[in-house]
């Protein structure tokens, strides 16, 4: 009789300790979406609004990690393909932000900016101290991980730009931030793309390897 089963090593059981962090993580920057989104329409801060994207585009990632748990490493794989691309998406889409501000020309209200920029700031290290284990994993969780560091670099970009503001009056430092974080959406957007193909070629070629033995 022919055997018709699969080879393919299966999938990992999924890490319970993972799922939890990635629910903790997804309820924590969904609330800090709105709260940026909110603060950075009333401050006019692009810093702020950039920020509020990349609260969005987390947790977004997150849900999707959550829905891969237990799949196979190429499905895992692909997902965090799509993720990579989503976070540098996020990078162009401030940069387009960035390049509205400048053209208004309205300086952001640094008080507004500065206080948000810590709340967000201490939501970002929580995140990225329960993920903090899970950095060296594959695709998947490496891009979990590079989410929450990126966003905690940002949120001290945020403060420091509300500071520039305070002291110059100048919508300059809001902009510069602005840019910093769009440049940190697409070198980690890269790196998990980078990371990705390569795991889905590994998969692809270890099924291939399964099936010329049957």
């Amino acid at each position: 009789m022919a055997c018709t089963c699969s080879h393919e090593p299966a999938p990992p059981k999924p890490d319970s300790k993972f799922r939890t962090a990635l629910w903790i993580a997804l309820v924590i920057n969904l609330a800090m979406f709105g709260v940026e989104l909110i603060g950075g329409a009333y401050a006019h801060s692009s810093a702020l609004w950039a920020d509020a994207l990349d609260f969005f585009g987390d947790a977004v990632n997150y849900g999707v990690s959550l829905a891969v748990l237990g799949a196979s490493l190429y499905w895992r794989a692909s997902v965090a393909l799509l993720k990579g691309l989503v976070m540098a998406g996020f990078g162009f889409i401030v940069i387009a932000k960035v390049i509205y501000a400048y053209t208004q020309g309205i300086p952001p209200e640094a008080i507004t900016m500065g206080a948000i920029g810590v709340l967000a700031l201490a939501a970002n290290m929580f995140c990225a101290f329960i993920l903090y284990a899970f950095r060296d994993g594959d695709s998947n969780m490496k891009s979990v991980w590079l989410c929450s560091r990126n966003d905690a670099i940002g949120n001290v970009a945020v403060i420091l730009a509300a500071v520039g503001v305070f002291g110059t009056g100048s919508m300059l430092p809001d902009i510069i931030v602005a840019v910093i974080m769009a440049v940190l959406g697409l070198t980690g957007g890269y790196q998990v793309m980078k990371k990705a193909q390569q795991e889905r070629k590994e998969s692809s070629d270890e099924k291939q390897a399964f099936q010329s033995t049957e």
